[in-house]
């Protein structure tokens, strides 16, 4: 036998364990409300080929490859146990057992690593919170997807209604299209059907009502057996406490906001200071994309390192809210062509930095480029320290954040040298720390933080309304503090 076919045998030995993995991940996440994880990454509802390249890819984090063949006995144990809903990352289960030496069996290990959701000590499952979308758009369409995604158990958050004004024609079918196929995120990952006569929207078995409506003080979403709903305004129409008010309509006791909030709203990060929201506390912004994508690692810098002052620059993709050509724009140069140029426009992420790190008394500035690309964008930020170090320490420490820490779903880490942007179409973290990028010098470090300013903040944005509803269910092993 070549060394050719020992390769391809040893393929194909791991395709069949990856098809196996398959029924038990979509058999706990259905009867017990359990997802699947590894290094951060869900295994609800991948290929063969998908799971084996999430496996492949922990090489990037933990230096080594990891294969399905560890993985696999930690997630047969599971199977034998009470589990409650929980997430589970197999792969720090096959991390941390390597490092203990216990000489437990997987077993008994796996047992004593998800106690927490075992037994007396797991939650029970909770009945499904109402969510509806008012506004259709970019982020609002991805929302919709996630949401019907992690509909999985019947459990959770389950989306009822989107709000949108009536568009010409059938505008039903074309928001349907839309949702069914998208230029950069590819398409809907399951059936989509339409019932025009009553207004609905059914995505994988899930009947979303559509809800026309100009004025948000009109609708009572009670008439569509809607209640307690979590309310996500997708259009940045209103941005302070007065405004997104006129969403408190019968069914809906909460707003979350997907652009910064003005005023007193609170600005939230998942993963920095979600854990400030208090039980009464009706409104809520999701701060921006680039807010999500900075906030996280300047918290790991400034936890290590100390922070004396900063300064980032966005490079970012253009939006919807710059003209395809040269035209009239509100904003100063906004108004010429986004696919042509590079356009010097300003950020907010800078200032919102203090309203979720309220500890962090060092100034950090802001600016930003957009550039002629649909999606993902770069934050360079640069830092002035508080004590010297290396370029070799400050990756290790960032790796190790990436892997082990409270802050591992926001913050992802990648080592190859050939990255680019579109790499990352479809992140599901915060921001992507570059290492070939990284440069230190003292007591200056600049971090290259990839993000997909859709998709990643999108994550960001489920993550805080099921903290909100919840939903949000732990993690096992616990992560590293």
């Amino acid at each position: 036998m070549t060394v050719n076919d020992d390769s391809f045998t040893n393929w194909m030995h791991r395709e069949e364990i990856a098809e196996s993995m398959i029924p038990i991940i979509g058999k706990l996440h259905r009867e017990q409300d359990v997802n699947v994880l590894l290094h951060s990454r869900s295994l609800v509802n991948k290929s063969v080929v998908s799971i084996l390249k999430t496996h492949r890819f922990a090489r990037q984090i933990a230096g080594e490859e990891l294969s399905v063949t560890e993985t696999m006995p930690f997630l047969r144990a599971l199977t034998t146990l009470d589990l409650g809903p929980s997430q589970i990352d197999i792969g720090m289960l096959a991390a941390t057992y390597r490092a203990d030496g216990r000489g437990l069996s997987v077993e008994d290990f796996t047992a004593e690593a998800v106690a927490g959701a075992t037994g007396e000590n797991k939650i029970e499952r909770r009945a499904s919170r109402d969510v509806v979308l008012y506004g259709f758009g970019r982020i609002g369409r991805l929302i919709a997807r996630l949401l019907i995604e992690k509909a999985g158990s019947g459990n959770g958050l389950r989306l009822r209604a989107i709000v949108v004004r009536k568009g010409k024609g059938q505008d039903i079918v074309k928001r349907a299209s839309l949702l069914r196929r998208d230029s950069i995120h590819g398409q809907f990952q399951g059936t989509i059907t339409v019932d025009e006569a009553n207004g609905k929207i059914i995505a994988n078995g899930n009947e979303i009502q559509v809800i026309y409506s100009d004025d948000p003080t009109t609708v009572d979403y009670t008439a569509y057996g809607i209640d307690d709903a979590i309310l996500i305004d997708n259009t940045g129409r209103w941005r302070d406490r007065e405004g997104l008010s006129k969403h408190l309509r019968p069914g809906v006791s909460k707003v979350v906001l997907t652009a910064p909030g003005k005023s007193d709203v609170p600005n939230i990060v998942h993963g920095v200071n979600h854990d400030t929201i208090k039980p009464d506390d009706q409104i809520l912004s999701c701060a921006s994309c680039t807010t999500n994508a900075i906030v996280p690692p300047l918290k790991a810098m400034a936890d290590e390192y100390g922070v004396l002052r900063g300064h980032v620059e966005t490079v970012h993709s253009y939006t919807n809210d710059q003209n395809l050509l040269d035209n009239y724009h509100g904003s100063d140069r906004r108004g010429r062509s986004a696919a042509l140029n590079m356009v010097i426009t300003e950020t907010g992420a800078a200032s919102a930095v203090a309203k979720a790190l309220p500890d962090l008394k060092a100034p950090i500035t802001g600016s930003s480029i957009r550039v002629p690309v649909p999606d993902v964008s770069i934050a360079i930020l640069s830092l002035r320290l508080e004590r010297e170090t290396t370029r070799e320490e400050v990756l290790d420490y960032l790796r190790n954040v990436s892997l082990a820490s409270p802050l591992k779903r926001q913050i992802d880490f990648i080592s190859a040298p050939d990255a680019v942007s579109s790499d990352f179409i479809g992140s599901r973290h915060a921001s992507i720390v570059d290492a070939g990028a990284t440069k230190v010098d003292g007591d200056n470090a600049i971090l290259y933080l990839w993000y997909d300013n859709e998709f990643g903040y999108s994550c960001q944005v489920i993550r805080v309304v099921q903290h909100v509803s919840g939903v949000e269910y732990p993690t096992f092993p616990a992560p590293a503090v």
